[in-house]
């Protein structure tokens, strides 16, 4: 699970259940979630980056609130940076 959250870019978001379906365990969802609590590496494995199938952001072992705040960071960070790509062409 944690090598499979780690692949997912900076920025984007995929589901627990898309995790699930991606290590093999379509209805695995719970373990994922499980897996992701027990991250030891919450920033370096980005476990923020897996959110709810309906929508809703999920638990986060820091707190929810540090999840939706490190989701919303990234998403202005990459695009002040595409930004910036654009005007330097």
């Amino acid at each position: 699970v944690l090598e499979e959250v780690s692949k997912i870019p900076f920025a984007e978001v995929r589901t627990y259940e898309s995790i699930a379906r991606r290590i093999g365990s379509p209805k695995a969802t719970r373990a994922v979630g499980t897996a992701l609590r027990k991250n030891p590496y919450p920033l370096l494995v980005p476990c923020h980056r897996v959110v709810k199938s309906g929508g809703g952001y999920g638990e986060y072992s820091r707190g929810r609130q540090v999840k939706v705040k490190l989701i919303k960071l990234e998403k202005a960070l990459k695009n002040i940076f595409c930004l910036n790509r654009e005007k330097a062409v």
